[in-house]
């Protein structure tokens, strides 16, 4: 009996700890996971209707930019086949190999250096960026305030990150080094035109390009150049031009009493497509500069830049027919180039009507100066002194005459050009902005190129490697091997 009782108080007791222990671990466990509830930082708001806005803007602006920038990638090609289709095919392969290689030695230049000296942060010197170099530093952010403008402020004026920025415009740098190319085909050594190209776009391009798109003395002063006749085309024009001049003409380019003698080039089907894939091109190099997805304006630009296309290639057809006798190929495709380079400067500011006259004067202008450039026996194989130099300066010049200002939606915009009530103003402007750049880079070339040659043993190959043509002498293959019996002389023209 006593055992069945202390049995029946055990059982009591048991059954008393289990009936507090359970509720008492429950209170626990609530009160544990209100603490942490507490303790943890709150869900960020939702962001607003404008903050999404905002970022979707970016994004379309970030889109736009990026595939302009491949459009300008792209014109790379443009320049191979022209190139090499206005030359001999015994130099085909040397060609190709510089205008492939030369984006790929534009990306280091420009990475290292050049973006830095173009748009890094000047210290107030509106001559060349200090800051910014191999891409490092903070980009403005609107984070922080719209007052910042991070390492590059030549650029903080769009909202695109600073890796499409540097694409985009690293895209332009290398069109300036590739424009140099041409005009010393068929004579210059390999190692010769990558050191150039390098110290173009690294220092040359750099440095005339902050003191008009990084905020420096020519933009403070109130010149203007909206896509690059100056900037980029002017640069690698002047360029070309003392390395043409420097390097000397291709043999038997000229008789013994000055006249010149046609060099036909080999492929006039790639010359063609070249100037197609350039005019393709052309409408991510100038819309592309907005920067911004701005529908009208980039619409706008579309269109003036393709009536100027068309009209200097019309222009042109007419001038050398009725100036040479017959339609040349040649000059209606530089014609074509031609408008497209005058055009690039004032795309923006100007109407329809203003392009087709820009574009239609540079057609003419085109082919009287590749006569004038073969009358000071500076030999330009396909016409890039004519094309880039003289019609950049030129279309740099028409935005003083012909600029209409904002009415186009392009903001910050130019004063009024002298046929639009603005006097002179804005064409003194870019006459010093042309003298300026030209005279620069007139001096680098110089420097540059003799200094290369005292350490390459000169720019030029041999005259035996010259007429054995380049493709051989300096790369060891044919673009066309077992196409083509050889001449018995062993030139192959």
């Amino acid at each position: 009996m006593l055992i069945s009782k202390l049995q029946s108080a055990k059982k009591r007791r048991n059954s008393v700890n289990w009936t507090y222990c359970l509720p008492l671990a429950s209170l626990i466990c609530v009160f544990w996971v209100y603490a942490a509830i507490a303790q943890a930082p709150a869900a960020p708001a939702p962001p607003t209707v404008q903050e999404q806005l905002d970022s979707l803007n970016v994004g379309l602006d970030s889109i736009w930019v990026i595939i302009a920038a491949f459009l300008v990638f792209f014109m790379n090609a443009g320049f191979a086949l022209v190139e090499s289709g206005f030359c001999r095919r015994k130099n085909a392969v040397n060609i190709l190999a510089k205008n492939l290689i030369v984006f790929g030695i534009a990306t280091v230049a420009y990475w290292a250096i050049g973006f830095a000296f173009m748009f890094g942060d000047s210290g107030g010197n509106n001559l060349i960026g200090l800051a910014g170099f191999f891409l490092g530093g903070e980009d403005n952010s609107p984070a922080i305030g719209d007052a910042y403008k991070g390492v590059f402020p030549g650029l903080s004026w769009t909202s695109i990150p600073l890796e499409a920025k540097f694409l985009f415009q690293l895209v332009f740098a290398a069109t300036a080094a590739t424009i140099v190319s041409g005009a010393v085909a068929e004579r210059i050594k390999f190692i010769a035109f990558l050191i150039f190209s390098f110290l173009l776009v690294g220092i040359a391009y750099a440095v005339t390009g902050h003191w008009i798109w990084g905020g420096g003395w020519l933009a403070d002063m109130g010149f203007y150049d909206f896509a690059g006749s100056t900037v980029v085309h002017s640069v690698g024009g002047w360029a070309a031009l003392i390395g043409a001049a420097v390097v000397g003409p291709r043999l038997g380019r000229y008789t013994e009493d000055g006249r010149a003698r046609a060099i036909p080039g080999h492929n006039m089907g790639f010359a063609t497509l070249g100037c197609l894939i350039l005019w393709l091109g052309w409408f991510g190099f100038n819309p592309g500069s907005t920067m911004d997805a701005n529908p009208r304006l980039i619409a706008h630009i579309a269109l003036t830049t393709n009536m100027a296309a068309a009209t200097g290639g019309i222009a042109a057809t007419a001038v050398a027919w009725l100036y040479l006798g017959k339609p040349d190929l040649s000059m209606i495709i530089n014609g074509i180039l031609a408008g497209l380079v005058s055009i690039t400067a004032a795309c923006a500011f100007v109407s329809m009507t203003s392009a087709a006259i820009i574009g239609a004067i540079a057609g003419v202008i085109v082919v009287f100066a590749v006569g004038f450039f073969d009358s000071l026996k500076i030999d330009d194989p396909v016409g890039a002194t004519s094309v880039h130099l003289v019609c950049g300066a030129f279309g740099t010049l028409c935005l003083g005459i012909f600029s209409q200002a904002d009415a186009f939606g392009a903001a910050p915009a130019p004063k009024m050009g002298l046929f639009f009530g603005g006097g002179f103003e804005q064409l003194m402007y870019q006459a010093i902005g042309v003298a300026a750049v030209g005279g620069f880079t007139v001096a680098f070339s110089f420097i540059a190129w003799y200094a290369i040659a005292a350490v390459t043993g000169g720019i030029r190959v041999h005259a035996e490697e010259e007429v054995k043509g380049l493709d051989i002498s300096e790369h060891g293959m044919e673009a066309y091997s077992g196409f083509f019996k050889e001449a018995l002389d062993g030139d192959q023209s």
